[in-house]
């Protein structure tokens, strides 16, 4: 099987020499270092966002900015720079890189340095680390992704809480392993009560009789992309639903596919070695990436 990852993009030359900010400084790929004792380094103590520039804007970009304050708020994490200072960390990265479409933001903020190598915040005493890597980025994602199910789950709010996009991502990572492991490109993960919820790095959505469903979202991240794609639904007449539903309905859909900033909107061919619909882009899919782009292009004129 070829394997395809669903942040799968293009080569391009000029990310060799692409230039990334950390701490107000825009350095080289070589030079862009942090220490040993960052504790995004150390402990995955971070939260950060990933963006999409679209004909010189960043699309949703006071969305993912809502998301970034609201996860720092909620892990007690203090920026050290207002929503305006982010944005213009990212116009300069941007600048700086000669980026005007097709390219991807990582936006990065950790609690900073430890003065000891140790579990407990209040070790991190020189201020947060925050960090932009951009690159040119074209999707080039050759075929219907495949999933498995994993035992893997994006689980309950007081253990490790699914909204939050935090540097800690071990779970999904393990996740994607036992995918890889059953010869697929993306795992599938279940919510707490056995029903379908999430993959390791996108949101899921099956289409049945022509109406869309993803899960109640009470276990997944609050995509960004995701919501998007419902608001397109019910703008556009197609039936929509945030419910709980098992594997038995998503084997058995006519289409499934993927949401996420990077690749928008994924095709799904098979799950647990079982084709949905005919294994290639279904129609609903198809339509809702036109919708789309007319969004993208709407907003980002």
């Amino acid at each position: 099987m070829t394997d395809v990852t669903t942040h799968q993009a293009e080569e391009d030359a000029r990310n060799a020499d692409i230039l990334i900010w950390l701490n107000g400084a825009l350095k080289p790929k070589a030079q862009a270092l942090v220490s040993v004792y960052d504790s995004g380094f150390m402990l995955g103590d971070g939260v950060w966002e990933g963006l999409r520039l679209y004909d010189g804007h960043w699309a949703f970009a006071d969305k993912h900015l809502d998301r970034l304050f609201e996860a720092a708020k909620a892990i007690d994490l203090d920026i050290g720079m207002t929503r305006d200072q982010l944005l213009s960390a990212l116009s300069e990265t941007q600048k700086a890189n000669g980026m005007t479409t097709d390219a991807h933001a990582r936006l990065m903020v950790t609690r900073g340095v430890k003065t000891r190598p140790f579990q407990h915040p209040s070790l991190s005493r020189q201020g947060p680390t925050v960090a932009i890597i951009m690159e040119h980025s074209r999707p080039s994602i050759p075929r219907p992704i495949r999933l498995a199910t994993v035992p893997h789950q994006r689980g309950l709010p007081m253990t490790q809480d699914p909204k939050l996009n935090s540097h800690s991502k071990l779970n999904c990572i393990l996740a994607c392993i036992a995918a890889e492991k059953a010869d697929a490109d993306e795992a599938l993960m279940l919510d707490v009560h056995g029903f379908v919820n999430t993959t390791n790095a996108c949101n899921f959505f099956i289409v049945r009789n022509g109406a869309v469903w993803t899960s109640t979202g009470d276990y997944c991240m609050n995509g960004i992309t995701r919501q998007k794609v419902i608001d397109l639904c019910h703008v556009n007449g197609i039936p929509c639903f945030e419910r709980n539903f098992s594997l038995v309905d998503a084997y058995s859909a006519d289409e499934a596919f993927l949401t996420g900033t990077f690749g928008a909107q994924t095709p799904v061919g098979r799950i647990d070695g079982r084709q949905i619909g005919t294994g290639q882009m279904g129609p609903v899919t198809e339509r809702l990436r036109t919708l789309y782009k007319s969004l993208i292009e709407e907003t980002c004129r």
